[in-house]
């Protein structure tokens, strides 16, 4: 029972300083710049943590980052073949006349592949590439953007909608960047999207119509013949309007770390790219500031989760299921790192395995959820058989239908007493007695 209290007491000093811990007022204050997109976030790839974030849920408009998804549902789609030809139509160069869309210039009847066709929609951003795929995988341009939809549900996209698979500006052609990060992120999961978009330069080969052609990426990030040029950066997507202003969806890599950043809607005019000059500055602050840090190990208990039906003991330690191990400013103090236990019970009860889940443990900074890791049993607890029997017992007697038994055995007693005090009562008026007064008995005496 010593266990016992002293596992209450742990606990309890535990939950208290989770609650009085000093935290820090903001997370990830980005000093040395200015941002100017009107939404943003930067996150790494690694650990999913959020390091930037600016508006992150604000429904902003696309541009060509739509032909991210254009491009992931014809690498998904059962038509692909890297190898089969596709041929430019009449009716697309009629789709994309006049929407100030950059085109391919293929010639009608001219046939390109289909991985071709993926480098002309997403490396160089062709409008008229992204009907033709487009209505070759979607039966129909309406069909493909229901499709794109579709998709986007089940992503769990919630603040994106399409209406057409080019990226022009319509009021609802829409998404947010934190959408853009979870579909870019979906993306880059795909070996054939995460080559051509972190592909400088690629070569079409002679067509039945032309010769050779090269195309050249619209992300300056990637290309050394450029200002803008970043050498830790791996690939990205751009999109471009008025109404959407400058975009990029980008990923960088440098000693281990990757991240992904999203900017929407910089400055569109002048000649400044301000989407590739803020990404660089967003990963540059990123590599220089933070790195790995285990917060917690799997060898070190947590805390402690109360165990009934053992004599062995009274309580198990409870440890993270594995190492926790994410992404923090060089600078963070560990006193800031908050571990806030939710056990599963109030106790739990013999026998227990080593390894079972028992709770979670929310890893805290700066007043944010970093992490949450699942807290498991130390060691294997065996059960006694003695208290499991004598539990079953107490369970038995406690039972509803003891309950039942009680009340009908109260019951009888009930009406045994009630029948045996109307006995009584009926065998007093039998003993009654017959009363003489006395002086009637005296003239009796007299007359004899």
């Amino acid at each position: 029972m010593l266990k016992k209290t002293f596992s209450i007491i742990f606990t309890f000093i535990l939950v208290f300083s989770v609650i009085l811990s000093p935290l820090t007022a903001q997370a990830y204050e980005i000093t040395g710049f200015n941002i100017t997109a009107k939404a943003g976030l930067l996150a790494s790839m690694d650990t999913g943590e959020i390091l930037y974030s600016n508006n992150a849920d604000e429904k902003m408009y696309p541009a060509s980052l739509t032909k991210i998804m254009t491009v992931i549902l014809m690498l998904e789609s059962e038509k692909y073949d890297p190898a089969g030809k596709i041929a430019m139509t009449k009716e697309v160069q009629r789709l994309v006349s006049g929407t100030g869309s950059a085109v391919s210039n293929l010639q009608i009847g001219e046939e390109i592949t289909q991985l071709d066709l993926v480098y002309t929609v997403l490396m160089s951003s062709f409008g008229d590439c992204a009907y033709l795929a487009a209505i070759y995988y979607g039966g129909s341009v309406e069909g493909f953007v229901d499709m794109m939809n579709a998709k986007a549900r089940e992503l769990g996209l919630t603040g994106t909608h399409y209406m057409n698979p080019v990226g022009l500006h319509d009021e609802q052609n829409y998404t947010t960047a934190r959408d853009v990060y979870t579909l870019f992120s979906y993306a880059l999961k795909n070996d054939t999207f995460k080559t051509v978009c972190g592909s400088p330069r690629y070569t079409i080969e002679a067509t039945n119509m032309s010769g050779s052609r090269i195309l050249s990426t619209t992300n300056f990030m990637i290309d050394n013949t450029t200002n803008y040029f970043y050498q830790y950066a791996k690939g990205g997507k751009t999109g471009y309007t008025d109404e959407a202003g400058r975009c990029l969806a980008s990923f960088a890599s440098y000693n281990g770390y990757t991240y992904l950043c999203v900017l929407m809607n910089c400055p569109p005019k002048g000649e400044k790219r301000y989407e590739f000059v803020e990404s660089t500055e967003l990963y540059r602050w990123a590599f220089n500031s933070f790195s790995f840090k285990e917060v917690a190990n799997s060898t070190d208990p947590v805390c402690e989760m109360p165990v009934e039906l053992s004599l062995d003991t009274d309580f198990v330690s409870l440890y993270f299921e594995k190492p926790f191990i994410t992404i923090l400013p060089n600078e963070a103090d560990d006193s800031t790192i908050v571990v806030k236990t939710h056990l599963n019970a109030e106790s739990v009860e013999a026998p227990v395995k080593k390894g079972e889940v028992m709770g979670t443990a929310e890893v805290i900074y700066a007043e944010q959820v970093i992490g949450k890791v699942n807290l498991v049993a130390g060691d294997n607890v065996k059960a006694s058989r003695l208290l499991i029997g004598l539990k079953y017992v107490k369970s038995f007697f406690g039972s509803v239908y003891m309950k039942i038994v009680y009340a009908l055995i109260a019951l009888a007693i009930l009406i045994f007493i009630l029948m045996v005090i109307r006995l009584n009562l009926a065998r007093i008026k039998k003993r009654r007695v017959k009363y003489i007064p006395y002086g009637k008995r005296k003239g009796d005496r007299n007359e004899h």
